[in-house]
């Protein structure tokens, strides 16, 4: 599953209520994220794998 964080219009693997994959909290500001299907852009170990 993948999540956008909206500001910086990154997409990360992880799910909305926990973590991303490469670490961030999706819980400290929820309303800043959104799941999607698009494509993976964060090139951070983790969601890059």
């Amino acid at each position: 599953m993948t999540v956008k964080h909206i500001p910086t219009d990154e997409v990360h693997r992880g799910y909305i209520g926990g973590n991303t994959a490469c670490g961030i909290d999706i819980t400290k500001h929820p309303s800043h994220w959104i799941l999607t299907k698009e494509e993976v852009t964060c090139t951070k170990r983790g969601c890059t794998s």
